[in-house]
């Protein structure tokens, strides 16, 4: 999908690392997952033949609770992707001070080519692939690229065909009906909003805020409508087919029916732009929300925003960070910006062990509590030892799974001095 995220993750991992002065022991720990396997995913098509693909499943860490991750169904997925993205989640959950760990799985096909029968089968069959390694307590996956609640659905029922027992926590972001939480079809998108707001707020950006947005999906979408509820103007936002851009602001609710009833922003009335040109507007708030890799060295270089919030998985290759911190463009990482998701999902997760069912309310209440603390702890780390936001969360997130194995092999933890 453009780039290599596991090199991604590790560099990232390497920076924070240097920057604790870990020991090697520890180094050497973070760089391998602790499980991680490739499965046959054998599926029966409309016509009754049998098709095999490939499947991964990788549990990164669980030194501070199980491993956590999506599943995504896509042609492009890897062994090194899936890695890449368990390490990533890793340092999200810890970053997050969430109990749990990291994980990512994924099945490489085309899921747009199947119909809904031969998809199901697809789930299925990978869920009985992995089920020994996934569970309440130990690994629990939930919807990514290409998956949604549909699949979570197929996947907690599978495993409580294969293993005998009804549980209903092994995966998240299921329907609500079946046990699914409140607020998950929006968590990204508000979870990105405290953030931004907070950070806007503490850098002293005005309150119409001028806002761009790659990526008009659920999260970016979602994004602009309450940025805009809030008094920012959102100036552009983009889809596959490319962005439309008024400075004067776009009115979200009819870019929204736009792109329903026409199928692309592009079709709304303003000046269409590229995606390129979209990244390199003059605003006050970038927020790439699309799939990996958007923004590299060279399209950093043209970016003009006082803020970037990555509401997605790796936007921003670590060259282009570089390039970023140099011109003093905040970037507030993805393991912060787009952690609502994780963070809803570990609500689900707790509400499903303990058998509750939370308000709406009181979903969005702790949502907002939690992204506003985690905020502050990785802008608090990044003043005190004079880091970049995503070098500083790293640091976090790697200095907490890094207390958490020390403890277990009874050694001194690590401390975050001043």
């Amino acid at each position: 999908m453009g780039i290599d995220l596991h090199r991604l993750a590790l560099h990232a991992i390497d920076l924070a690392a240097d920057e604790l002065s870990l020991d090697a022991w520890l180094r050497a720990v973070l760089h391998q997952p602790e499980r991680a396997v490739a499965v046959q995913v054998p599926y029966v098509d409309d016509h009754g033949e049998m098709q095999v693909v490939t499947g991964y499943r990788v549990a990164h860490s669980t030194a501070r609770g199980p491993a956590k991750g999506g599943t995504r169904f896509h042609p492009d997925v890897t062994a090194e992707e899936v890695a890449g993205l368990a390490t990533l989640m890793s340092v999200k959950t810890a970053a997050m001070d969430l109990p749990l760990g990291g994980g990512k799985g994924g099945v490489t096909i085309d899921p747009k080519r199947l119909s809904t029968t031969e998809l199901e089968s697809l789930t299925r069959s990978y869920t009985r692939a992995i089920a020994s390694g996934i569970g309440p307590y130990l690994d629990v996956p939930a919807p990514d690229v290409n998956t949604g609640e549909q699949h979570m659905d197929w996947m907690a029922d599978e495993y409580a065909r294969v293993t005998g027992v009804a549980a209903p926590a092994v995966v998240t972001g299921k329907s609500l009906a079946a046990g699914g939480s409140l607020g998950r079809d929006t968590a990204t998108a508000a979870g990105c909003r405290a953030v931004v707001l907070a950070s806007a707020a503490k850098m002293g950006l005005p309150t119409d805020a001028r806002v761009v947005i790659q990526g008009f999906g659920n999260a970016g979408a979602h994004l602009a409508s309450m940025l805009a509820a809030e008094g920012m103007r959102v100036v552009a936002v983009s889809d596959s087919r490319g962005g439309v851009h008024d400075p004067e602001g776009l009115d979200i609710e009819a870019v929204i029916a736009t792109k329903a009833d026409a199928g692309s922003v592009v079709e709304h009335p303003g000046d269409v732009v590229t995606q390129t040109e979209l990244l390199g507007l003059d605003c006050d708030i970038l927020v790439p929300a699309a799939l990996e890799g958007a923004i590299d060295a060279d399209i950093a270089g043209s970016v003009r925003a006082r803020l970037v919030a990555e509401a997605a998985n790796g936007p921003c290759t670590f060259e282009a960070d570089d390039v970023l911190t140099d011109r003093g463009i905040a970037v507030l990482p993805d393991v912060l910006a787009s952690a609502g998701g994780v963070t809803v999902s570990c609500f689900e997760w707790e509400q499903n062990l303990a058998g509750e069912r939370w308000t709406a309310a009181d979903v969005a209440e702790r949502l907002e509590r939690h992204m506003r603390r985690s905020l502050h702890d990785v802008w608090q780390v990044a003043e005190r030892r004079a880091l970049p936001l995503r070098t500083a969360a790293m640091v976090l997130g790697v200095d907490r799974i890094a207390t958490a194995l020390e403890d277990r092999a009874g050694v001194r933890p690590t401390e975050l001095a001043s």
